[in-house]
């Protein structure tokens, strides 16, 4: 197993939506610069033909907080700023697109529509912001691992389990864990050869922070999935994966943030498989041939 980096290696914001770019990071803003994203967030249109000084004074602070703000998310300056929130606003009008969050007057039709449009994003959106070549090194990790823990609560303890069952169906040593009782005396028994993956959409969550400090403690090499980059959990973690999608006041544990774990989870033990591709059929056809043995077969209608 490798040994642990000085330095956590986090999937990079790239080719993915600003808009994503800008929720992900919102929890960990300070509340001036809160105010001036979500102006960015309500009209990119607008906001890229304002001056420095227009969107400071609109948002009620200071030049030096959207200064602030333009760095931590991502650009080195005001100018490059505006250019991607004018290509932002262009690519939003190329068709049609709903948004916004689901409110109490919208019809089952405008709920489907809405809910239907933020999964198809996350999902677009995380393919387009996950690292590749961080990935990579953590299905290498995953692959050379004596033993795998993951660790989730709630909403992401269901992407946990998710990840736990396919690994487990190609004979991998995986073990899931969403209580923290379990995920602390199991994280104190890892070593350096094992590897321990935490889930959580804020990266907030303290049963699995908690987890993954112990394993880290114990010389494990510790992957964080978290939609939230300077999350503890990121900031934690040796490796960090980013998934987009967001959750909303209608829909705490949204299907949006959830999709994007889970197709995340997918990517991991896809390589996985793609990698190991003859032990991964054999363990395949070994567990399908054991469950043909719990499958009742069709029964013949009866006779007229």
């Amino acid at each position: 197993m490798n040994d642990k980096t000085s330095e956590n290696s986090v999937s990079k914001p790239g080719g993915e939506r600003l808009e994503s770019r800008i929720r992900a990071l919102l929890p960990s803003l300070n509340p001036s610069s809160v105010r001036i994203a979500k102006i960015l967030l309500d009209d990119q249109a607008g906001a890229s033909r304002r001056t420095m000084s227009e969107l400071a004074e609109m948002a009620g602070t200071s030049e030096s907080s959207v200064v602030r703000t333009t760095r931590a998310l991502g650009f080195h300056g005001y100018a490059e700023l505006r250019l991607a929130l004018a290509a932002e606003a262009a690519r939003g009008t190329t068709g049609p697109q709903v948004t916004g969050d689901i409110t109490p007057a919208d019809s089952l039709t405008d709920v489907i529509a809405k809910l239907a449009g933020e999964e198809m994003r996350a999902i677009s959106d995380t393919a387009a912001q996950l690292d590749v070549d961080v990935m990579g090194h953590i299905i290498d990790l995953m692959i050379g691992a004596r033993r795998i823990n993951i660790h989730g609560s709630g909403a992401s303890g269901l992407v946990a389990m998710d990840l736990h069952h396919k690994l487990e169906r190609i004979g991998y040593p995986s073990h899931v864990y969403c209580d923290v009782h379990g995920g602390l005396t199991s994280a104190a028994l890892l070593g350096t050869e094992d590897v321990a993956v935490g889930i959580s959409f804020s990266g907030e969550t303290n049963d699995v922070i908690g987890a993954m400090l112990q394993a880290a403690a114990s010389g494990a090499a510790t992957v964080a999935i978290t939609n939230h980059p300077r999350s503890r959990l990121a900031k934690l973690a040796d490796h960090v994966l980013l998934p987009a999608g967001a959750e909303t006041a209608f829909r705490p544990g949204a299907l949006g943030s959830r999709i994007s774990q889970l197709l995340t989870v997918d990517c991991l033990f896809v390589g996985i498989a793609q990698r190991t591709y003859d032990r991964t059929m054999r363990a395949l056809s070994l567990t399908h041939e054991a469950l043909q043995s719990q499958r009742t077969p069709p029964r013949k209608p009866p006779r007229p």
